[in-house]
């Protein structure tokens, strides 16, 4: 009898205690430090990225050579749900990742991605709609002394911001080469469906990883549960156009909406101002990652020897080039991210309704640039959808109206992550050069340019390209006339059932474009 009832007492003691004990049901983080081996001094506050002079290692043995090239960039987005409407009004069903840092940039159209000095800063988006830092971050009380920025995060903030917060397409990242990206996944759940405990993941897509744990790929890595965040640690690859999806069952996820653009920005953007592209590129040569030799995969090509310089475009502002060409062949005055994809409204209507969806009948009849349809995709502002809460949130926020200067050109990263459809984009008017496919400068071994014009291209989903539009000829391309940018597949011209509309975008010709914000003057 005695030892039944000291039984009982040690039971009651051990409840007692685990309701004492205080319950979190969540683990979320972030992670961002302001410094590492590779970056060991922290960026003040707004600085740009470091010049390119030569490599940070050379030899055989990578040795040092005591110059920091790039930065530490980072970035924060949800894993969750929400509501995006088409162009024939229609609101549509996502699984989702949403923005919980860069929330400003990202409703102006712009990359979420924040160099760490953005990013670790205390603010509210709620309150602030200029905060750009992460969503939730809060002085650690346990941290010492008390009070550092450890990655502590206050999860209200997290939720009250990422429920039902998707975007279509998902947060645009951008990089530049030689940096290195902390990218944390918050996964807040589903709401509209209660039912799944989804995992999620961040698979970039021809993304060449150092290491398949970041891959994304969920038997090769790890997928994160609700109420739990992951980073992710990267760096910075070849320059080139990529994208990231998630990696839980591909194709409702993909079909679903957590499909996403990045872009690798080249090093020839910070060799010094005046200074030789040709002589900035033999000076990568001397990187093991980059060079060429006989690696037939190198990325970096050398052209025949030339005198061009890195000097201003016609904004004025330094000239950006889509890859390391060490001849200003991929030069352009504004770049326009451009992601294709379509969507099956009857798989969303039942993803939603908790019924079995049917695979094997997936036919997309909405198709999307950036997420919208025509004539949604030439309103400039950012769209928003009412979700099932009744608040309106920006699930649509990017455009796909290109604006060239007159003179000038811009650069289309185009992607296409399409689970059921081919894709063709023709423009007529305005040649396409097409200078780069699947994050690759064409160019080949021998430095001879591979690169083509034409009236139209075609991709399947999990490819990408980058074109440029070219309006140098000022007797054919003047200020206020207006091409159109669109598919010649009839099928792909609607909006569902309406007979006007889906895979089509305005390109007009500005007196001047500013390339951050694409506000054309005419």
């Amino acid at each position: 009898m005695f030892s039944i009832r000291r039984c009982r007492n040690s039971v009651a003691a051990l409840l007692f205690m685990l309701f004492a004990i205080p319950s979190f049901s969540q683990s979320f983080m972030v992670q961002c430090p302001s410094t590492t081996p590779a970056h060991p001094t922290a960026l003040p506050p707004g600085a740009g990225e470091p010049a390119y002079t030569g490599p940070s290692f050379t030899g055989q043995n990578s040795t040092s050579t005591g110059v920091v090239n790039g930065a530490i960039k980072c970035q924060q987005i949800s894993g969750g749900d929400g509501y995006a409407t088409m162009a024939n009004g229609v609101q549509t069903y996502l699984f989702a990742f949403g923005p919980l840092s860069g929330l400003a940039d990202i409703k102006a159209g712009l990359p979420g991605t924040q160099f760490a000095s953005v990013f670790n800063t205390v603010g509210d988006p709620r309150t602030d709609p200029t905060y750009n830092g992460a969503v939730g971050l809060t002085p650690d009380p346990e941290s010492v002394p008390p009070g550092q920025l450890t990655g502590h995060v206050d999860p209200r903030p997290i939720m009250d911001v990422g429920v039902m917060n998707g975007n279509q397409p998902a947060p645009m990242m951008a990089i530049d080469e030689d940096d290195e990206f902390f990218l944390t996944l918050t996964n807040v759940g589903m709401i509209m469906r209660p039912d799944l405990f989804e995992k999620h993941t961040v698979h970039f897509h021809g993304y060449p990883n150092a290491s398949s744990f970041y891959d994304g790929v969920p038997d090769a890595s790890v997928a994160i549960n609700i109420g739990a965040s992951f980073t992710y640690y990267y760096l910075a690859p070849d320059a080139g156009t990529y994208f990231w999806h998630c990696h839980i069952t591909p194709p409702e996820h993909l079909q679903m909406g957590m499909v996403g653009q990045i872009f690798v920005r080249p090093r020839q953007n910070r060799v010094p101002a005046g200074q030789s592209l040709y002589n900035g590129l033999q000076a990568q040569q001397q990187d093991l990652r980059t060079r060429c030799g006989n690696d037939i995969l190198c990325s970096t090509p050398v052209p025949p020897q030339n005198n061009v310089l890195h000097v201003n475009n016609m904004s004025g502002t330094p000239t950006l080039y889509a890859y390391n060409d060490g001849d200003g062949s991929t030069a352009y005055d504004v770049e326009y991210p451009v992601q294709i994809h379509g969507f099956d409204p009857n798989f969303h209507f039942v993803g939603m309704t908790f019924n079995p969806e049917p695979f094997t009948d997936m036919k997309d009849k909405f198709f999307l640039l950036n997420g919208r349809s025509y004539p949604d995709t030439v309103n400039p502002n950012p769209l928003s959808t009412p979700a099932s809460d009744g608040v309106p949130r920006f699930s649509q926020p990017l455009p796909s109206l290109i604006n060239i200067p007159v003179g000038g050109k811009v650069l289309l990263r185009i992607s296409d992550l399409d689970v059921t459809e081919y894709q063709t984009l023709a423009s007529l008017g305005i040649p396409m050069h097409v200078v780069g496919v699947n994050a690759r400068l064409l160019r080949d071994m021998a430095g001879n340019d591979m690169t083509y014009y034409t009236n139209s291209i075609t991709l399947g989903g999990g490819e990408s390209l980058d074109l440029i539009l070219d309006a140098t000829d000022t007797t054919k391309y003047q200020s206020g006339q207006v091409f159109y940018l669109y598919t010649p597949n009839l099928d792909h011209l609607a909006n569902d059932q309406e007979n006007f509309g889906g895979l089509m975008t305005e390109v007009h010709i500005c007196k001047s474009v500013d390339p951050k914000t694409k506000v054309c003057t005419l």
